[in-house]
């Protein structure tokens, strides 16, 4: 089930509306730091 470019823009409304945009820099930090971090533990044997 693909995601398509408006379904993006309204999560992104939503994300914005739900934690303000001063927290959105920390908010998209915190999920690379995750996304890195389980990316390179799943390739852990």
């Amino acid at each position: 089930m693909p995601v398509g470019p408006t379904e993006m823009i309204i999560v992104l409304a939503i994300v914005v509306l739900l934690f303000g945009s001063t927290k959105l820099p920390q908010l998209a930090r915190s999920v690379g730091e995750a996304r890195r971090e389980l990316s390179s533990s799943a390739e852990e044997p």
